[in-house]
């Protein structure tokens, strides 16, 4: 069975915002050695516009620097599943899925493969309340944003989830990564 990952870059004060954060040259190495035991990227309408096309444009134009590049590259070429009901087209090897998140992503985690990436808020606590979600990477950004959306709402999961933490890396910018794991989980 296929692991599942949660990754998500987070301000002090747990809101969610990938345009706040400051991405140097050692945080996206960090990010783009993430990608290499990824094969599926599971991503809800949001952030898929959000990634894309900003991150196929870069590997098109090879504007940025070599790390930018590097996660490009890498992100394009993996397959991506996008959950939306308005979306029409997706570019290469992107899968639409229209209803049933929860499902979908039970039946990608039983077939064979390297690591499904989740990046999703809208569909985090179901797919937490669901028991797919095995490991949560975040990236801590040294940044108050003071509004925005938050990683979960109170009352969202039906009951309290607990993790344990197996890594962190402090990054010069004063990011910090935290990976956590599914208390018991072997994979």
């Amino acid at each position: 069975m296929r692991k599942v990952s949660f990754a998500l870059n987070i301000c002090l004060d747990g809101y969610c915002d990938h345009t706040l954060g400051d991405p140097s040259e050692e945080l996206m190495e960090y990010f783009a050695d993430m990608m290499d035991d990824v094969d599926t990227l599971f991503y809800g309408r949001v952030m898929y516009q959000l990634m894309f096309p900003y991150w196929g444009d870069v590997a098109k134009s090879r504007s940025g620097s070599a790390a930018e590049i590097r996660f490009a590259d890498r992100l394009v070429a993996i397959d991506k599943v996008v959950m939306s009901r308005s979306l029409e087209n997706v570019g290469g090897n992107t899968t639409i899925i229209r209803n049933n998140p929860v499902g979908e992503l039970r039946k990608l985690k039983q077939q064979p493969g390297k690591t499904i990436s989740v990046d999703t808020v809208s569909m985090l606590p179901e797919l937490i309340a669901a028991g797919l979600i095995d490991e949560f990477s975040l990236v801590v950004h040294p940044v108050i944003a003071g509004g925005g959306r938050h990683l979960l709402n109170t009352g969202s999961l039906p009951e309290t989830f607990k993790l344990e933490l197996v890594a962190t890396r402090t990054f010069k910018n004063g990011c910090i990564a935290l990976e956590y794991r599914k208390r018991g989980n072997v994979n």
